[in-house]
């Protein structure tokens, strides 16, 4: 039986309740979205990405929809049980070789994103542990109480508890950083983006920029905005260095063909706490380090289970690292 016939039957038969949809198709390139039809994420990815079995980006983004969060907990007695399963289905939905593009079995990466998502909500949340099992696709906090200790070797109630228990990197406070910030409510957002892996240090964002204006000049589009915008889908200080993802990204006027290497998506509508940060890209971590720890808590925001974002105002390359603007975006209730 061919490749696309088997996806073809998988997805006639996937349940249409939004609460199953949602493990499968929220995290389209963020962690994650909105409730979504489960039948329209196969159209969704072949819109992204050209119905290219072979892009990496895709094969991220279609695992990642089920390690995806909920915006709220719906109502328990309607939610299927899915998580911790081997996600059959998603084998079917991926070509063959898809691990070498993950670099892990697809059940390991998305019990590992679910994982290091319930860390930051323990840390950074106030919210129960069952409601943060919930959120990533457990039915009780027993359930993410075994995985959480088989990961870091600790039950998620200790972690929470003990502030100095630290699963890789410690936070960097800095009680004399001044930021100008402000709360907006942005519209949907078309964006072109390639996805890359790896050190968020290490990254070459202005070599994968200068493709981006490339491909808009070799498709003849209307140019998008002149300003970088790129989401950081992992934490650093729980997930491994090789397994960050980061989406750089031009924001465009209108929808836009994906080829290649080069993703189309629509960013959804939501509100955000709008940080701006001078000073040089090396320090980028404690200013996150501060944002979560002093200022989110004083503005007393919520979490949104979304991917924060930055926006870079001025080139690094004639521009003093001193004088680096940059804004962060932290999606919030």
């Amino acid at each position: 039986m061919s490749f696309q016939i088997k996806q073809t039957m998988i997805i006639n038969e996937l349940p249409s309740n939004k609460y199953a949809a949602n493990h499968i198709y929220s995290n389209i390139g963020q962690v994650p979205y909105p409730f979504f039809p489960l039948f329209l994420h196969r159209e969704q990815t072949d819109r992204i990405y050209g119905n290219q079995e072979d892009n990496p980006g895709r094969v991220s983004e279609v695992c990642e929809c089920s390690g995806g969060l909920y915006q709220s907990p719906p109502r328990r007695r309607n939610r299927p049980e899915i998580a911790g399963q081997d996600f059959p289905f998603l084998s079917v939905l991926l070509p063959p070789h898809h691990e070498s593009f993950l670099g892990e079995p697809i059940g390991t990466f998305i019990v590992r994103t679910r994982t290091e998502t319930a860390a930051r909500l323990l840390r950074y949340t106030d919210l129960p542990i069952a409601d943060i099992a919930y959120r990533i696709g457990y039915s009780s906090s027993s359930s993410l109480s075994k995985v959480f200790k088989q990961f870091y070797g600790i039950s998620p109630l200790e972690y929470r508890n003990n502030k100095n228990f630290v699963i890789m990197k410690p936070a960097i406070i800095r009680p004399e950083l001044k930021l100008k910030r402000e709360i907006k409510e942005l519209p949907v957002r078309n964006v072109i983006y390639i996805r890359l892996f790896g050190d968020y240090k290490l990254n070459d964002y202005c070599g994968t920029w200068m493709r981006l204006q490339q491909f808009v000049q070799e498709e003849k589009l209307p140019m998008g905005e002149v300003m970088p915008y790129c989401i950081f889908h992992d934490d650093p200080k729980v997930t491994p260095i090789e397994k960050l993802r980061t989406d750089v990204c031009m924001v465009m006027p209108a929808a836009v063909t994906p080829k290649g290497n080069i993703g189309f998506k629509q960013l959804p509508a939501g509100r955000y706490a709008i940080f701006l940060y001078k000073g040089s890209y090396e320090h980028l971590q404690s200013v996150y380090d501060t944002i979560y720890g002093k200022y989110i808590p004083e503005m007393e925001c919520t979490f949104r289970d979304e991917a924060s974002a930055e926006r870079y105002l001025n080139n690094p390359a004639d521009t003093a690292p001193d004088e680096l603007l940059t804004e962060i975006y932290i999606p919030i209730e």
